[in-house]
């Protein structure tokens, strides 16, 4: 396997850190409007519209943090730290697909469906790829498809849910007009 440059790692950290901030700045906004006034009743669409952001956070950590500790320390650690926030992916890859079953968990949003579908098998094919390109201790270059993967994954999902609210938003406006004709 080629050996990957330190700086593309380090990049790949910058772009998920740059990802992971705006992300942050986005959910503040949100939980401070008035559509999450009257969407958060604690139903299971708000419910997980949590699970799924606590699963953004967890999607970008991985770009964000194994790069750091392969640029700074041994390869042992940085597979320690993959293996370690893969595990806490999967978990939340599993709390969203249930709480997506829930009736009423996607709203009207067809883009969380399929998104919860397609990052489901991203993070799946993204956790164990580095032990089928690099063995029982990867090489640095042996995570660089995985860290791709979840950073698009990432951004998928937040457009999924940027998306959802554009669904939410409709629904709530269709809600509105029907009970203004009543």
């Amino acid at each position: 396997m080629k050996e990957v440059d330190q700086e593309f790692l380090l990049g790949t950290a910058g772009v998920s850190a740059t990802l992971l901030g705006t992300f942050i700045v986005g959910v503040f906004f949100y939980i401070d409007s008035d559509m999450h006034r009257r969407l958060s009743s604690s139903g299971p669409m708000d419910i997980y519209l949590r699970s799924a952001t606590r699963w953004v956070f967890a999607a970008y950590s991985i770009p964000l943090l194994v790069p750091l500790v392969l640029v700074s320390t041994a390869p042992v650690l940085g597979a320690v730290t993959f293996a370690v926030l893969g595990v806490i992916l999967m978990m939340m890859t599993v709390d969203t697909g249930r709480r997506l079953l829930v009736k009423g968990g996607s709203g009207l949003s067809r883009a969380l469906v399929i998104n919860e579908w397609l990052t489901s098998a991203a993070v799946l094919a993204a956790v164990v790829l580095p032990w089928v390109l690099g063995g029982w201790m990867p090489e640095a270059a042996a995570y660089v498809p995985s860290l791709l993967l979840l950073l698009a994954s990432g951004f998928e999902s937040t457009a999924a849910l940027v998306m959802s609210q554009f669904d939410a938003t409709k629904g709530l406006s269709t809600a509105t007009t029907e009970s203004a004709v009543r």
